[in-house]
């Protein structure tokens, strides 16, 4: 079987995620062949922990490398554009985290004030940016996958199939993802995030619930279920007077142009609703939750959270070098370290999945036509918030 090279791009969160999950997998036909990452002493460090060799700081030296059949971007969204066409121009198969791409304004804006551009410019723009995306995919015959781990997760998968054996309607999806903030710089400006929370944790929950709207859908009639329109509010909470008075906060602040909590109303083309909640407002670790009601059945996934370990501890040195979840602001008193935490997110199904789509030459569950709705549908909440109206979508299935 002819070997897959993989091409970590990126030494950050996720991609310390993603090289976890490609260790379960690497042997003889899969195997991590190259990290690349802009400050080298980090491409070296992150090599060091997952047996990675050779490292780089530039990325057309990984693209210029044989061995490399996929590359994995792991790199703040505002390069997601210009590394995917430039991987699928070297005839590299792309794996791009979410979200898929967005708004980032050009050489006329002001750093400061790219999240003050009218939106109905933004969705434009960060839709074309999509569709050049999978365009070049498509131009240069390589696959371009979504990396949406939602939907590979466990729980999700399970609900899908329950979905389908009750054969009932789904009314409602509630889904949301939040912690107590980002400390990446780039996250707090439109500039190199394309967005706030919204963007940045909402496309989660908003893709695991397209997907699920999508399979009732096409088992049901044939045909996906779309969003016909959305409404939104967003806000920077942490602009609350009284929150600038206190001496100690908890959550990230500091904000520059970018949202901190969002809720963003959506209806299907079925009249079904979605409603999807984010936000860097929220203490005690990860809320990673998803609710579906239907005709005959409800369910409730929370995918951060679980009962199979818990732990107790009377200072956080005692736990001091060991993980225990993810965003959790102090390790004393009582927690549920998380046992399997890439498993139940869904990570190592998600890389597993990639690597067969390029293996045997097949669709991958997340694929890039959901990244392009989770933008398209964020972007048209950002022009809901933005005018106080619902705003129509064209209930039409992409591609």
């Amino acid at each position: 079987m002819k070997k897959i090279g993989i091409g970590i791009v990126g030494t950050g969160f996720s991609a310390e995620l993603h090289a976890q999950a490609y260790a379960d997998l690497c042997g003889q036909d899969v195997q991590v062949v190259g990290a690349v990452s802009a400050t080298p002493e980090r491409a070296q460090a992150f090599a060091r922990r997952h047996g990675i060799s050779p490292t780089f700081s530039d990325y057309q030296q990984l693209l210029e490398t044989s061995d490399v059949t996929i590359v994995d971007l792991c790199v703040p969204t505002s390069l997601h554009k210009e590394f995917t066409i430039r991987a699928a121009q070297a005839g590299k198969h792309i794996i791009c985290e979410k979200p898929m791409t967005g708004f980032f304004g050009d050489d006329s804006h002001d750093d400061r004030m790219v999240g003050a551009t009218p939106k109905a410019q933004m969705l434009a723009a960060a839709v074309q940016n999509t569709d050049e995306m999978i365009g070049a995919a498509e131009k240069h015959g390589v696959k371009l996958m979504y990396a949406e781990n939602w939907v590979y997760a466990p729980a999700i998968q399970k609900v899908k199939r329950l979905i389908t054996a009750s054969g009932g309607t789904i009314f409602e999806l509630r889904a949301e993802e939040s912690h107590h903030g980002s400390h990446a710089a780039y996250a707090r400006r439109w500039r190199t995030s394309g967005g706030g929370a919204l963007l940045r944790l909402g496309s989660h929950p908003l893709g695991a619930i397209l997907h699920l709207k999508h399979c009732e859908g096409i088992w049901r009639d044939g045909r996906p279920i779309t969003v016909c329109s959305v409404m939104a509010q967003v806000a920077n909470l942490t602009e609350i007077e009284s929150f600038k008075q206190e001496k100690n906060h908890w959550v990230v602040k500091d904000w520059e142009d970018v949202e901190n909590w969002a809720t963003a109303i959506l209806t299907f083309s079925d009249g079904s609703k979605g409603i999807v909640s984010a936000s860097d407002i929220c203490l005690g670790g990860m809320k990673d939750t998803l609710d579906v009601f239907m005709s005959n059945a409800r369910f409730h996934c929370d995918l951060s959270r679980s009962n199979h370990l818990e732990a107790y501890a009377p200072s956080p040195a005692v736990f001091e070098n060991e993980y225990i979840a993810e965003k959790l602001e102090t390790k004393a008193g009582w927690s549920s370290p998380n046992v399997s935490e890439g498993w139940a997110l869904g990570y190592q199904q998600e890389i597993r999945d990639f690597v067969d789509v390029v293996r045997y030459d097949r669709t991958p569950v997340s694929d890039a036509l959901l990244g392009r709705q989770v933008v398209r549908v964020i972007y048209a909440a950002y022009l809901s918030a933005e005018q106080g109206r619902v705003v129509h979508l064209k209930c039409i299935s992409p591609g």
